[in-house]
C-alpha cells in the first residue's frame, strides 16, 4: 500500500540475496538485506537508514539475524517468506515491528505454497500454536476433556512412521 514499508524475513541467506536482487530490480528502488555476516556498524547503518527514512523502504532480514533485538517500527507490514519450525522465532521476529513507538497498525503476511513442504510445516505451525493456546489459557485440564480418540492422536506417533533406527 502507498506509504507503507515492510519488513521481509527469509530464513536462508541465500534467498535473502536473490529476493533483494529481485525486488531491487521490480521497484528500481536500492533494498538493504541484514544477515549474519554484516558488521556490527554495517548493521546499525542500516537500521537506523530504515528507521529514519520518510519515503517507503522494504528491509530484507535474515530471520536469525534480524529477529531479536531491533527496533523497527517503520514498518507497518511484516513478510515472512519462508516458514521456521519453530513458531516462537517467528513471532519474534514480526515483534521487531510491535516495539514501544509503534503508531501503524501492522499487517503480518506467511507466504505458502500448497502441497509443499511450507504448507506442511504450517499446518504444523497452527497445530503447535494451538495446542500451546491450550495450555496456556486452561492450563492442562483440558487434557481431561479430550475424547479418548483426540488423546490418542495428541499423544501418538503418526501412522507413517516407523520409529527411531
Amino acid at each position: 500500500t502507498a506509504g507503507e514499508s515492510a519488513l521481509i524475513f527469509t530464513q536462508y541467506a541465500e534467498m535473502g540475496h536473490l529476493l533483494r536482487r529481485r525486488l531491487c530490480q521490480a521497484f528500481a528502488m536500492e533494498m538493504p538485506f541484514l544477515h549474519g555476516a554484516l558488521s556490527l556498524k554495517e548493521r546499525d547503518s542500516m537500521v537506523r537508514d530504515f528507521q529514519e527514512s520518510t519515503e517507503p523502504k522494504a528491509f530484507i532480514l535474515s530471520l536469525k539475524a534480524g529477529g531479536i533485538g531491533l527496533n523497527l517500527t517503520r514498518a507497518s507490514r511484516v513478510f515472512h517468506y519462508d516458514r521456521w519450525w519453530n513458531p516462537a522465532v517467528e513471532n519474534q521476529a514480526t515483534d521487531r515491528a510491535f516495539r514501544i513507538g509503534q503508531t501503524r497498525n501492522v499487517m503480518v503476511h506467511k507466504f505458502i505454497c500448497g502441497g509443499t513442504l511450507e504448507d506442511r510445516i504450517d499446518a504444523m505451525i497452527e497445530s503447535k500454536t494451538a495446542l500451546a493456546g491450550e495450555i496456556v489459557n486452561s492450563g492442562e485440564a483440558f487434557l481431561t476433556e479430550l475424547s479418548d480418540k483426540d488423546l490418542e492422536e495428541v499423544l501418538a506417533l503418526a501412522a507413517d512412521e516407523e520409529g527411531f533406527l
